[in-house]
C-alpha cells in the first residue's frame, strides 16, 4: 500500500539551551493512503506537533516529511501554503468558520482563495454527503455545533485533498453529535478512499480509526490496529502511568 505521508527521523525542538523542549524525537512512520489513523498520547506527548509537522503547518528541526512524493523541506513558504491549500484539508475543534459567510461560501472558501471556481455538481454532492442540503444559505451562527463541524468537513473535502488532518474534531461536541461526526469521517474513508489523520484524546473517537499511533515523550511508543474503545483506553492508562 502506498504511503500518503511519511516522516523520517523527524525531531522538533522548541527553544534553545537549557530552556529547549523536544516535542518530537526521531519519529519515523508511514501512514497509508486511504487509511484512517488516530494519534493519541498523554498531555505533552507531541500529538499536535506531530500533526503540525505532517501537515506542513510547522517545519521540523531535523528529519524529513513527505506528502505523497513531495519533500516538504524543499518547498518555500509560498509553495508550502499552496500545497496545504490544494492537497490537504483541515478540521479543527473550533470549526474556524467565517461568521459572515453562508454555508456554501464557507465550504468553497479554499477554492476562492486559490483563485478557482467551485464545480456546482461537486459542491452539491459534498453538501448532500454531509447532510446540509437544506442549510447552504445559512450562516454559522444559525447552525448547531454538529452542523458547523459538518461544514468544516465539507470545506476540507471540497478541493479533493490527498489527506485530511483533524485536530480534536469532536472536542467541542456532545457525545451523540460527536458520534455522528465520527461516522461521517469514517464514511469518507470507506466510500471515498479519503486519507485521514486525527489527533484525539477520546478512546471512542480513536475506535473509528483503522489504526492508532500512541506517542509518549515525543516518540511513537506503540501502535494498535482494529482499535476498540476499551482497548485504546487500557493502552492510554498504561501509557499515562509510564509517562509519570
Amino acid at each position: 500500500m502506498n504511503e500518503a505521508i511519511s516522516l523520517e527521523a523527524v525531531s522538533k525542538v522548541y527553544g534553545k539551551g537549557r530552556g529547549a523542549v523536544a516535542a518530537l524525537r526521531e519519529v519515523s512512520v508511514g501512514l497509508p493512503e486511504g487509511g484512517f489513523t488516530a494519534i493519541m498520547g498523554p498531555s505533552g506527548s507531541g500529538k499536535s506537533t506531530f500533526l503540525h509537522c505532517a501537515a506542513g503547518l510547522d517545519r521540523p528541526s531535523s528529519g524529513r516529511v513527505r506528502l505523497g512524493g513531495t519533500d516538504l523541506a524543499e518547498l518555500s513558504e509560498t509553495k508550502l501554503t499552496e500545497l496545504r491549500r490544494e492537497r490537504a484539508g483541515f478540521v479543527f475543534q473550533a470549526f474556524n468558520l467565517v461568521s459572515s459567510l453562508t454555508v456554501a461560501q464557507n465550504i468553497t472558501l479554499p477554492l476562492r482563495l486559490a483563485g478557482k471556481r467551485a464545480d456546482a455538481r461537486r459542491l452539491a454532492a459534498i453538501v448532500e454527503r454531509v447532510g446540509l442540503t437544506e442549510r447552504t444559505g445559512h450562516r454559522p451562527g444559525q447552525l448547531s455545533g454538529g452542523q458547523q463541524q459538518r461544514v468544516a468537513i465539507a470545506r476540507a473535502l471540497i478541493a479533493d485533498p490527498e489527506v485530511i488532518f483533524a485536530d480534536e474534531p469532536t472536542g467541542a461536541l456532545d457525545t451523540m453529535t460527536a458520534r455522528e461526526v465520527l461516522g461521517l469521517l469514517r464514511e469518507t474513508v470507506d466510500a471515498l478512499g479519503q486519507t485521514i489523520v486525527m489527533v484525539t484524546h477520546d478512546p471512542v473517537a480513536a475506535s473509528y480509526a483503522d489504526a492508532v499511533l500512541f506517542l509518549a515523550d515525543g516518540r511513537v511508543v506503540d501502535t494498535m490496529t482494529g482499535p476498540t474503545a476499551a482497548g485504546v483506553a487500557d493502552r492510554m492508562i498504561r501509557l499515562g502511568a509510564w509517562a509519570k
